[in-house]
């Protein structure tokens, strides 16, 4: 009996990656957009609500016919995306047509954790090419995507940038590669600063003291976002990636995306 190696890894990819098993077959399937990035795109269950990362909320601006797979995993940098096999497994699933999402900075910055750092116009460059020459050769279109920034303002209310010359190095990489790119790090850049330093905290997971369960004593963090704050963010990205396919028009034009079109999983995808 001949075994298909590459069919048997492929269905291991798609039980990990949470592909549905309806849209596992080659036949019939979906056209399918992955995600690779780090916590501020990934998918959180329901231990985590409202914790939410754009990559989650994608699905609320695409239509139906597009399936999303987010890989997107809590602490990856590009690097360590790569070491530990969740490229591999995005590039055993992926389809031609397929589009893949590259967003990574937040934690290539890492300078004190090797197994995490890269250097903005070496190492960080030289592994999202990985990214771009694995879909290309399944016959995909990768789209880069600079991170997305943090809420960071000065005493006197003014927003300022955070990740250095990472998003520059993407830029760059973009421009040489001819590879679509998504300034996800501009455009919420400028929405910060038109929000303000009290209304962004409705966005990202700032949360008093009793609002909810999962985080009884309150939290305060100016990186991750709640449901709208993702929300929002998605519909950044999906505006600006005219690339992306099934791009829902009408969901990008309406401004009260409730939080309720997401949905929170019993455990995290990514990690389970």
């Amino acid at each position: 009996m001949t075994i298909d190696r590459r069919g048997v890894l492929r269905a291991a990819a798609a039980g990990i990656l949470g592909i549905p098993a309806a849209s596992r077959a080659t036949a019939h399937r979906k056209t399918t957009v992955f995600v690779a990035g780090d916590s501020t795109a990934a998918t959180y269950a329901t231990a985590d609500v409202p914790r939410a990362g754009w990559g989650q909320a994608l699905p609320a601006f695409l239509r139906r016919e597009i399936a999303v797979v987010n890989a997107a995993l809590s602490g990856a940098s590009s690097k360590s995306f790569v070491d530990l096999g969740r490229l591999d497994l995005i590039l055993a699933a992926i389809r031609p047509g397929d589009t893949l999402l590259v967003s990574f900075g937040h934690n290539d910055e890492k300078s004190e954790d090797p197994a995490r750092y890269t250097e903005p116009w070496s190492t960080f460059q030289d592994h999202l090419r990985l990214y771009l020459d694995g879909a290309r050769a399944a016959g995909a279109h990768p789209i880069l995507v600079t991170p997305v920034e943090r809420r960071r303002f000065t005493a006197a209310g003014v927003p300022y940038l955070s990740h250095g010359e990472y998003p520059d190095a993407m830029r760059a990489l973009a421009e040489e590669t001819r590879t679509p790119l998504i300034d996800l790090t501009a455009l919420s850049f400028a929405l910060w600063g038109e929000l303000g330093p009290e209304a962004t905290k409705g966005y990202f997971l700032w949360l008093d003291a009793g609002v909810s369960p999962n985080y009884p004593t309150g939290v305060a963090d100016n990186t991750h976002f709640q449901a709208h704050g993702a929300i929002e963010v998605a519909r950044l990205v999906v505006s600006a990636g005219c690339a992306i396919p099934g791009r829902d028009v009408r969901a990008l034009r309406d401004p009260a995306i409730p939080d309720t079109v997401l949905s929170w999983p019993a455990t995290r995808p990514a990690e389970s």
